[in-house]
């Protein structure tokens, strides 16, 4: 029997025990009462004291402890009333976090129902469908409207329609251009399109988080639970304060009052609801939280560090500035340079021709093109002769004209790369093309600090230079550069050693890093499978101001948390102090506990509506 079942079970005996010990008496049973009532009782203790067992001898000892102690006392003193009101109580908080947990594996498998079964395939030609498993990467697929994309790949048409909300929580479809990545798990919201398989569908972004969400399921928390640390101050307390209203009133019953209205039902639930709802409220930011142990891992951060590329930065050259000589249209130098571009095997010519396609220009097919390796290239276009590349290769020894040197000079003092382009012999234009700084990325840093992250560094693999610019211009307390994976764990254990840490990355290479940090975050929206299912946390949008969103929630959840606990305890130690006095009898300190339960249940829930950034 799962352990759902039996607490499930022990529940409604509980409650059938109180029913029937109240009943028994209009029959004339009056000595059945407190038999029905110990019966009741009895089995929660019996299985309480096994758990609890099984807790010393690792080590650990949590809340369950105190509602041993009391209902066993209860059932010992002749007070078996009070025994199975508590009994309710406990096996009542069980339910609820087996409720939850409930939810977890309805949501996962969900999930898995969700993942398509079949796939539309061009062979020969024809359309055939076929299992999802025997998608090979370089596969023709088709998909028509409506339909889930059965695994990751890049668009062959010039563009869809992409509902992406199931994984990235982004509510309105967006529109996908030729050769961009599509995602596995998201609809096509517009008409049928052609697409190519990059993976296959145990490698595509929806396995990975289909994975990712079972990992959360099995994974321990690393640490003790906030509750079971409250615990072991209050189980002392508790017992002392039992023990003298014993000694000095010779009252066992007060005793036994103490014991039951500090049966640690807020400690037992406050922080698996308020966790649970801060869980759920970071999944609806497109922030997917691996347990309630991540959630509160983040909490207690101090120090943020960062990956640079595809983290702090775009993660690609993206297109910085344009010059054109005087009369020349931008547009039209663009357009040149991107229809001999396509000829192209630089990998920078795809960012090139997706800049001048994403302007809506039409690009002409390059005739009689001549690579220079490493240097640019040449050909006609529209027939004229159009050369592009480095300066030393487009303008040879002809010196530099005025209206190109700004954009030089630029290139000579950042880590841009330059392309010149020469039309019929003329210079015309200089593009500038570099790794840019995400546009939301100082805002995140800036809420960060503002949330309490008192340092922010950054760990990169990119040259000294370009590290130290970057980190000029967001304000970084320290970088590190040149750093492979096994540097960027170094990088971690030192920060650790002064402060707990997150590590932010995207890429492969960060994936040891996230592992080794206390909280590791990937950026997952660009794939990146191994990070992604080597952090704690994965940032399902393509914005690193959801790192930011997702500290603030993990604050605010722990804050709710805590608040419900002081306020359960502080409610809870009023009433012992009371009961301790004799004015609260067993049964009625019983009731009054579970006054305290709802309050703090009430206010737990407050996690569900959690603080949000405006992007």
């Amino acid at each position: 029997m799962s352990g759902r079942s039996v607490h499930t079970l022990f529940f409604f005996l509980a409650i059938a025990g109180l029913i029937a010990g109240l009943v028994a008496p209009v029959f004339g049973w009056h000595e059945a009462a407190p038999w029905v009532w110990s019966l009741a009782a009895i089995p929660v203790i019996v299985v309480l004291a096994v758990s609890m067992i099984r807790d010393i001898l690792i080590g650990r000892l949590g809340v369950d402890a105190i509602a041993l102690v009391s209902m066993t006392a209860a059932v010992a003193m002749g007070e078996p009333l009070a025994g199975t009101v508590v009994a309710i109580m406990y096996t009542g908080g069980n339910i609820l976090e087996d409720f939850a947990r409930g939810r977890a594996e309805h949501d996962l498998k969900a999930l898995r129902d969700r993942s398509p079964r079949i796939a539309h395939r061009r062979d020969d030609g024809r359309l055939t469908d076929i299992p999802v498993e025997v998608v090979c990467p370089g596969d023709e697929l088709f998909v028509l409207g409506g339909e889930l994309l059965p695994v990751d790949g890049r668009l062959l048409d010039e563009r869809a329609s992409i509902d992406e909300s199931a994984v990235t929580g982004e509510p309105l479809p967006v529109t996908r251009l030729r050769d961009e990545k599509l995602r596995s798990g998201t609809v096509n919201a517009g008409e049928a399109f052609r697409f190519q398989a990059s993976a296959s569908a145990g490698e595509s972004t929806y396995a990975g988080i289909v994975r990712m969400v079972e990992a959360a399921q099995t994974a321990k928390a690393p640490f003790m639970r906030l509750a079971d640390r409250f615990a072991l101050i209050l189980l002392p307390i508790t017992l002392m304060v039992a023990g003298l209203a014993w000694w000095l009133s010779g009252d066992s019953t007060r005793a036994l009052a103490v014991l039951v209205v500090a049966t640690p039902c807020p400690l037992i639930l406050a922080a698996p609801v308020a966790f649970i709802g801060g869980v759920s409220r970071a999944a609806r930011s497109g922030i997917l939280m691996k347990g309630s142990a991540a959630l509160e891992a983040l909490s207690g951060v101090e120090t943020a560090i960062f990956d640079k590329t595809g983290t702090l930065t775009e993660g690609g050259a993206r297109m910085s500035l344009i010059a054109t000589a005087p009369g020349v249209e931008e547009d039209e130098m663009l357009r040149l340079l991107a229809s001999l571009e396509q000829a192209s095997h630089h990998v920078l010519a795809a960012t090139i021709t997706d800049t001048a396609r994403s302007r809506g220009l039409s690009l002409a097919h390059p005739q009689a093109v001549h690579e220079f390796r490493g240097s640019g290239l040449e050909g006609t276009v529209d027939g004229r002769f159009v050369r592009a590349g480095s300066r030393s290769l487009v303008l040879g020894s002809d010196p530099l004209p005025d209206w190109a040197t700004d954009a030089a000079d630029m290139a000579a003092n950042s880590s841009a790369l330059s392309v010149y382009l020469a039309v019929d012999g003329e210079l015309v234009g200089v593009v500038l093309l570099a790794d840019a700084v995400r546009e939301e990325t100082p805002r995140a840093l800036a809420a960060l600090r503002d949330l309490g992250i008192s340092r922010i560094v950054m760990v990169t693999g990119d040259d000294s230079v370009t590290a130290a610019q970057v980190a000029a211009a967001l304000g970084l307390d320290g970088v590190l550069s040149d750093c492979d994976p096994g540097q960027k764990v170094a990088a971690v254990a030192e920060e650790e050693a002064h402060r707990p840490a997150m590590m932010i990355g995207d890429g492969i290479n960060d994936a040891p890093a996230l592992a080794a940090a206390r909280v590791g975050i990937a950026m997952g929206a660009r794939g990146a499978t191994a990070s992604s299912e080597a952090a704690d946390i994965v940032i399902l949008v393509d914005n690193v101001e959801r790192v930011a969103e997702a500290y603030a929630i993990a604050c605010h959840t722990r804050a709710v948390a805590m608040q419900s606990i002081v306020v359960g305890l502080v409610l809870s130690g009023l009433a012992m102090v009371v009961a301790a006095f004799g004015h609260i009898p067993p049964v009625a300190g019983a009731l009054l506990q579970e006054g305290i339960d709802v309050a703090v249940i009430v206010n737990a829930l407050r996690a569900l509506g959690g603080p949000r950034l405006n992007s």
